[in-house]
Formats: C-alpha cells, sequence, structure tokens
C-alpha cells in the first residue's frame, strides 16, 4: 500500500496478512491490500451512476462520508466491534488520512473496541437462537440492574449474558440504592452536596479513586467495586448499635452519601428519585418470576400466622419457596418487607 502508517490502528503487519484466503483477488488491484472506494455494479444489486461507472459506494467510504458530512474531519470518538478493526476501521482510517492529509489521531482521537457478547457462555447469534435484544431484557430487569452489569465489565472484554449474572447485578443495585434511601432517612431533608464529600476524607478518596479509574481507559468495573467499603461503612453507621452510638454518625452519613453520589453521576447511575427505583427493582423481579405483588404479601400474612401458631416448619417453606424465586423476607421491627435478591 502507499499509505505509510496503514495497519496501525490494528496493530498488523502487512507481511502477516493473507490475501486471497476468503475471496479470490481481485485482479484489478495492484496490491493485494488495495481496497474500493467505489465497488462496480453487479446483478441484482442497487447501483448509481458516477464518475467512474455504475455501482456503489464500498463498505468502508460510507462511514468516512458520513462522519465527514456530519461531524467534520476530526472527532472524539470512534466506536465499534473488536471484530471491525480490521480491516474496515484500518481501511476507514487509511482513506480518511489520505483524503484529509491527516495523520492517525487527527481523524480520531479515540478508538474504542467492544467486546463481544455470550450468553451462558456461548457466542449470541440468531443461528443458536440466543439472540435477544435490549427491549427484551428490559422487560425482566430494570434499566439501572442492566446498566450496573454492564459497566461490570470492562468494555473491551467479551460480555457473558446470564440470568444469574443479572440477578446478582440487580440485587447489588438494590442493596446500593437501599443504602442511600436508609442514608436520608436518618439525614432527613437536607440532600448532602460535594462539599460535605470534600470534607470527608475517606469519600474524597473514593472520588478521587474513581476518576483514576475511569481515566485509565474506561475502567468502570473498578469504579463500581469502590462502592462495596463505603457501603459497608454506611450500613454499620445505620444499623448497628456501636454505629448509631457514634458521635460522628451524621457527619460519616453525610460524607459517603456525597461520595458515592458524585461516582454514580459519572457512571450514569444516578437518580433524582433512590425509592422510584428500588420500586421499580421489585416490580422487575416479580416479572421474573411470574408473582404479584399481592401474592406475595399473602404468603407473607401466612407465613406471619404459622409463626404465631408456632409452625416453623411450614413458616421456613413459605420463606424458602419466595427465596427460590428470588425474593428474600427481612423481619423489621416495622414487620415483614421483602427484596429481590439473586438465586444461587
Amino acid at each position: 500500500p502507499s499509505l505509510d502508517g496503514y495497519g496501525s490502528l490494528s496493530r498488523r503487519k502487512q507481511d502477516d496478512n493473507r490475501a486471497g484466503e476468503r475471496v479470490d483477488v481481485d485482479s484489478r488491484k495492484k496490491d493485494p491490500a488495495d481496497f474500493a472506494l467505489w465497488k462496480s455494479r453487479k446483478p441484482g444489486e442497487p447501483f448509481w451512476e458516477s464518475p467512474w461507472g455504475e455501482g456503489r459506494p464500498g463498505w468502508h467510504i460510507e462511514c468516512s462520508s458520513m462522519i465527514h458530512k456530519l461531524l467534520g474531519e476530526k472527532i472524539d470518538i470512534h466506536g465499534g466491534g473488536l471484530d471491525l478493526t480490521f480491516p474496515h476501521h484500518e481501511n476507514e482510517l487509511a482513506q480518511s488520512m489520505a483524503s484529509c492529509k491527516q495523520c492517525s489521531d487527527d481523524f480520531s482521537r479515540f478508538w474504542v473496541h467492544n467486546g463481544f457478547v455470550n450468553v451462558d457462555a456461548e457466542k449470541m447469534s440468531k443461528s443458536l437462537g440466543n439472540f435477544f435484544t435490549i427491549r427484551d431484557v428490559l422487560e425482566r430487569y430494570h434499566p439501572k440492574a442492566l446498566r450496573f452489569f454492564l459497566l461490570n465489565t470492562h468494555y473491551r472484554s467479551s460480555i457473558n449474558f446470564s440470568d444469574s449474572l443479572l440477578n446478582e447485578a440487580s440485587a447489588r443495585c438494590y442493596y446500593l440504592y437501599q443504602t442511600l434511601v436508609d442514608c436520608m432517612g436518618v439525614l432527613g431533608e437536607e440532600v448532602p452536596t460535594l462539599a460535605d464529600c470534600e470534607k470527608h476524607k475517606e469519600s474524597k478518596e473514593m472520588l478521587s479513586d474513581a476518576l483514576r479509574a475511569m481515566g485509565d481507559d474506561l475502567g468502570t468495573q473498578q469504579a463500581l467495586a469502590i462502592f462495596s467499603p463505603a457501603l459497608k461503612s454506611m450500613n454499620e453507621f445505620l444499623h448497628t448499635k456501636k454505629g448509631r452510638k457514634n458521635p460522628k454518625r451524621v457527619e460519616a452519613l453525610k460524607g459517603y452519601y456525597s461520595g458515592i453520589s458524585e461516582v454514580l453521576k459519572i457512571l450514569g447511575l444516578e437518580s433524582e428519585d433512590y425509592q422510584a427505583i428500588l420500586d421499580g427493582l421489585k416490580v422487575s423481579a416479580l416479572a421474573r418470576c411470574g408473582r404479584t405483588a399481592e401474592e406475595v404479601e399473602n404468603i407473607i400474612t401466612m407465613r406471619q400466622d404459622a409463626r404465631k401458631n408456632k409452625d416453623f416448619e411450614k413458616s421456613d417453606q413459605l420463606r424458602e419457596e419466595l427465596m427460590g424465586d428470588g425474593i428474600a423476607l427481612l423481619d423489621t421491627p416495622q414487620g415483614t418487607e421483602w427484596r429481590p435478591v439473586s438465586i444461587s
């Protein structure tokens, strides 16, 4: 090829490419690595008139043309699947560099290639019958739970869709937002701000660590992991006798709440109403197990009656029945509550 730097995006050497393995090399090519900007007309295909004869745009030129027309000669981020790195994106970059006399960084500042989607450890495809859409997933899982699940895998890694992993993400989401709701129950109407985060050492470090993780090739998995110690400390302040008596309890809760809120904003997981998310997560859990809220409440009442009658075997049976459907019962001083949990 006549263009210097061809292969830099995919880090491929021309000597390693083996032309003609998938399709025969076109005899009109001066070099096997050449690619067409305009494809000659073939029977049965759509075509247009052009100075080069009847035909259609080449696969790679379509993207360059749209980018240059709608976004300009230079863009910030160009995305796509790993399988598009070569030859599609490599050729797209080459023709854009050649037409605009650009170096590689002048076309797109960042190339973001995502990993493949697997379903229960098998590649997702229509031929295997395991193909589904985002709309299909959202019928059974809350959007925040799905986002939490996706963020927990680095974008360049293959992601494995399975009910067990999505259930686990949904349960983690519930724990996160329930902790924030419980926190506001203590703090009242005064919503903590970024200033509270700046005054709290642990939360200030948490925000700094999250920004560092995101600055390192969008390390969303590392950013999510930052929540665990903070949530553990918050629940100790909220629910343990020692934590409730701690004189710095309110100050610490403000700091943790504000720190987590700032990281949630970075990840697109924030909300103005966390209770509404909890309610939505419960609705999704009911959809997955095919129960209604009334059914669950009736089972809770039956369990309470069994406990009053000291029929603990039946009480445990009812609890386990719901647990098998991903619904956990929690006995509190205010009564029995239920929440979604992952099914082991």
